[in-house]
């Protein structure tokens, strides 16, 4: 194929992408960025992800993976259009226990969105396993199974786990078998490099509740490149930068555009269809805010359960907002296994 100049074709997912090395050439900026809105601006620097469970919206933005959790199912399986995926798993799967026809209901969006995205799809364990790492590899074994059962190649999935130190060890031992993960409710950076010492393909700093712990917690309003979260992000990224790290930084949990203009260059990013919507419908200009982290200087951390354990407690807002995130999940779990039961 006859590249252009300035873009480059990648056949394998159908999509055009500006070649890296003209960002910030006078060819680049003014006459092809300008023409596109933030949105279109913004996956020249970063594969932006779709943070859903709805069909539609997936099919609107163009994204190249997707992530689900139990809250976006919930609240998916309360329209009327996705119930008949809930109906199908209580229907199909009889015998088996609320727990086990989540699963098979979380791999039928998994199954549906695949159809939809070129990428992956994230699908996530149950939050209650978070301090099992048995019980987690477990789960992340069979949830490929179902996935490879129903025709997806492992390649396409990746099993979500919370970033727990048990959580943690599970991901080392599933991407020894070739299961990929990755890793959510990240709060800090011994979690990242914990989680990139183990081998993980992907982790998921929360940006969003990250600031929402600094706004309550002093009262401020943080924008731009001055939000915690943001800051949280970027100090993983250039960590992993400088050191060689190929784990994936993707970006979640966003309150505002701001957020996520501000991590513009971030592996990826993984946004909600309102945020996106307001993203396509803006026109300004984008910079791309990371990238190499030359001239960077920051110490390597060496990382033992001990070490792991220790610089979480010395950090109220991660340890606060993961104990926070796993009950959360677990509430709405529940509420999906209630739905199930009234089903019956």
């Amino acid at each position: 194929m006859v590249q252009h100049p300035i873009y480059r074709f990648v056949s394998d997912a159908c999509v055009v992408q500006a070649d890296p090395a003209w960002y910030n050439t006078p060819l680049f900026p003014s006459d092809i960025l300008n023409a596109m809105n933030q949105l279109e601006q913004l996956k020249q620097f970063t594969t932006v992800v779709a943070d859903t469970g709805d069909f539609q919206s997936i099919k609107a933005y163009t994204p190249r993976d997707a992530t689900t959790n139990p809250s976006l199912i919930l609240k998916a399986v309360k329209k009327p259009e996705y119930r008949p995926l809930l109906e199908q798993a209580v229907r199909d799967f009889p015998n088996l226990s609320t727990g086990d026809v989540i699963d098979r209901l979380l791999i039928n969006f998994g199954v549906e969105i695949l159809k939809i995205i070129p990428g992956r799809v994230s699908t996530e364990i149950d939050a209650r396993l978070s301090f099992d790492t048995e019980a987690n590899v477990a789960k992340g074994r069979e949830l490929i199974a179902l996935y490879e059962a129903a025709g997806i190649s492992r390649e396409r999935v990746l099993i979500k786990i919370a970033s727990t130190w048990e959580g943690i060890r599970a991901a080392e031992i599933l991407e020894r078998d070739g299961i990929r993960c990755n890793m959510t409710l990240l709060f800090a950076l011994p979690q990242a490099i914990a989680c990139a010492e183990a081998g993980a393909q992907l982790i998921s700093p929360f940006v969003g509740r990250i600031y929402d712990w600094y706004k309550k917690s002093t009262g401020l309003e943080y924008t731009g490149a001055d939000d915690p979260g943001v800051q949280s992000v970027k100090r993983i990224y250039n960590y992993y930068r400088r050191f060689g790290y190929q784990t994936e930084v993707m970006g979640a949990s966003f309150r505002n555009t701001s957020q996520i203009l501000e991590l513009a260059g971030c592996d990826l990013l993984t946004i909600a269809p309102d945020l996106l919507q307001q993203l396509a419908d803006t026109d300004a200009p984008v910079e791309r805010k990371l990238g190499a982290a030359t001239g960077v200087t920051v110490d390597k951390v060496s990382i033992d359960e001990k070490t792991f354990r220790f610089m979480m407690n010395e950090d109220a807002m991660a340890t606060e907002k993961l104990a926070e995130g796993i009950r959360a999940f677990c509430a709405d779990s529940g509420k999906l296994k209630q739905m199930i039961a009234g089903m019956r």
